[in-house]
C-alpha cells in the first residue's frame, strides 16, 4: 500500500514541544516529543507490555513512561525500568524512528533505519535566498487515500473548474500538457500564450496586460511536489527562452504524508521571487493558498466516496496520462519492498 523507504512530513515544527503527541503515518501510531534540550524525537506509540499509547502516559525529564504500569523509555527506545521486575526483559523496547528537523518540518522515515539518509529529503533550492520572500505554509487533513491528491497535482487543467476564482481562468481549459518521467518523479507542465492573469496572482505581477504562463507541476516518489507559477509579458514566454526580468514565479512545495489508506496529512509552503520579509505579503498568500486548498479538500473527500461506492467503471481521459505513470512507478516501488519487509518480519 504505502512506500515505506522515504522520507514523510511528520508534523510541522512548532506543533512538537514538550507534550507526548501522537501522529498517525502509514498505518501506525508514532510518538512525537522534545527533548529537554529541543531536539524532536520519534517513538513506536505503543507500550510493548499491553500496548497502551505512550503518549497516555508521562514526559520524565527526556524518559517517557508508560501511564498503565510504569515502564519508562529513553529517546532511542531502550526500556530504562520495570517497576517491580528483578531484570528488564530484553524485548523491552520500542521502535525509535528517524526523524530530521529541516524547512520548519519534521521529517520521519518509517522503513529501514539503515537506509535513512538525510540527504534524500526534498531539496528546496530558495530556502535560503535572500531575495526570495516565503509564506510560512500549514497542513490539513484529506479524507482521502494520498494518491488522489498526487492525481490532483499532476493536473494542472482541474484549476478552470475547482479555482476559477483564484488559480485558474478560461485559458486553463484546453491546451494540452506535456507529460515527461523521471527518476525521482512525474512532470506535467504547459506553456499558455497571451492570456489574462489568473485572479491570484494579479495583483502581485510587476507588467500590465497579458501574460506568458507555464504551469508546471512535478510530483516526486512516493509523494512530494513543487508547483511552479511563472508569468511573463505576453511575447517574452516559450519554452527554453530566458526568462523576462518582470518575471513572477512561485514556486509551492506540497507534501503529503499517508494517515492510512483513506485519509492524508497535507503539509505546504510558498516561495516566490519578490517582497522578501515582507509579512503583509505572506500573509494575503497563506490565506489565498489556504482557501484554494479547501477548495480541493471538498473535491478530494467526495471523490474518495464517490470511488469507494461507484456502481460503473471509472474511466481515464487523455489528461491522466501523468497521473496513471506516477500510480504505475509507485506500484513497483511497494513491490520491491515487499521482500525486504518480509524479511525483516
Amino acid at each position: 500500500m504505502f512506500v515505506k523507504n522515504a522520507w514523510y512530513v511528520a508534523a510541522l515544527d512548532h506543533e512538537i514541544g514538550r507534550t507526548l503527541t501522537q501522529v498517525r503515518i502509514l498505518g501506525e501510531n508514532v510518538l512525537l516529543y522534545r527533548r529537554q534540550d529541543g531536539v524532536a524525537i520519534a517513538l513506536e506509540d505503543a507500550c510493548p507490555h499491553r500496548k497502551l499509547p505512550l503518549s497516555m502516559g508521562r514526559l520524565l525529564g527526556d524518559e517517557v513512561e508508560c501511564g498503565y504500569h510504569g515502564l519508562r523509555f529513553d529517546c532511542a527506545g531502550t526500556c530504562t525500568r520495570v517497576p517491580g521486575a528483578e531484570r528488564i526483559p530484553h524485548v523491552a523496547k520500542v521502535r525509535a524512528f528517524p526523524l530530521v528537523e529541516r524547512y520548519g518540518m519534521l521529517w520521519i522515515w518509517p522503513g529501514d533505519t539503515a537506509l535513512a539518509d538525510p540527504a534524500k529529503i526534498f531539496k528546496i533550492d530558495q530556502w535560503d535566498n535572500p531575495e526570495w520572500g516565503k509564506s510560512r505554509g500549514d497542513a490539513m487533513t484529506v479524507d482521502c487515500n494520498y494518491l488522489y491528491i498526487t492525481d490532483n497535482l499532476l493536473d494542472p487543467s482541474h484549476v478552470a473548474w475547482v479555482h476559477p476564482s483564484s488559480f485558474g481562468n478560461a485559458a486553463c481549459e484546453d491546451v494540452p500538457v506535456n507529460t515527461l518521467e523521471k527518476e525521482d518523479g512525474v512532470v506535467v507542465s504547459r506553456w499558455m500564450m497571451d492570456v489574462d492573469v489568473a485572479p491570484f496572482y494579479a495583483p502581485f505581477v510587476k507588467f500590465k496586460g497579458n501574460a506568458d504562463r507555464e504551469q508546471h507541476y512535478e510530483v516526486r516518489y512516493p509523494s512530494h511536489a513543487i508547483i511552479k507559477a511563472i508569468f511573463v509579458p505576453a511575447g517574452t514566454g516559450g519554452p527554453g527562452k530566458p526568462l523576462h526580468e518582470d518575471a513572477f514565479l512561485m514556486d509551492s512545495y506540497n507534501f503529503m504524508t499517508p494517515i492510512d489508506e483513506k485519509r492524508t496529512r497535507y503539509f505546504w509552503f510558498q516561495m516566490r521571487n519578490f517582497a522578501p520579509g515582507d509579512e503583509e505579503v505572506s500573509a494575503q498568500f497563506g490565506s489565498a493558498v489556504q482557501a484554494a486548498f479547501e477548495e480541493d479538500r471538498i473535491v478530494l473527500n467526495a471523490v474518495q466516496i464517490g470511488m469507494d461506492t461507484m456502481t460503473s467503471p471509472n474511466l481515464n481521459l487523455k489528461i491522466d496520462k501523468g497521473p496513471i505513470k506516477f500510480r504505475q512507478h509507485i506500484e513497483r516501488m511497494v513491490a520491491a519492498e515487499k521482500p525486504m519487509q518480509q524479511a525483516a518480519e
